[in-house]
């Protein structure tokens, strides 16, 4: 998969406005209830992750998820890294 150039990546950004941009990645965090809750948010990250073979890096801190996606294989975004930011930011 190729990287998208810098006008496809400020395009697609614009439709995601819960993502940034920091270098070759784009990050997502998402507040949650508690631990609980940011718990099963991973897990329906991490389902739709596998479904698509695409693997964001992950933290928890507590309540707080942040989601870092970028595709390594070709050194920065990809179209993969913004369709599982649309299904991402998808979720309730």
């Amino acid at each position: 998969m190729g990287l998208l150039s810098e006008d496809d990546i400020s395009t697609e950004l614009a439709s995601l406005p819960d993502w940034t941009r920091a270098g070759d990645s784009i990050t997502r965090v998402a507040t949650l209830a508690d631990f609980r809750a940011a718990l099963l948010y991973v897990g329906a990250v991490g389902y739709l992750a596998e479904q698509a073979n695409h693997h964001p890096d992950v933290l928890i801190q507590w309540n707080k998820v942040t989601l870092t996606l970028s595709t390594h294989s070709a050194g920065g975004l990809t179209g993969a890294d913004v369709a599982l930011a649309r299904q991402v930011s998808a979720l309730p």
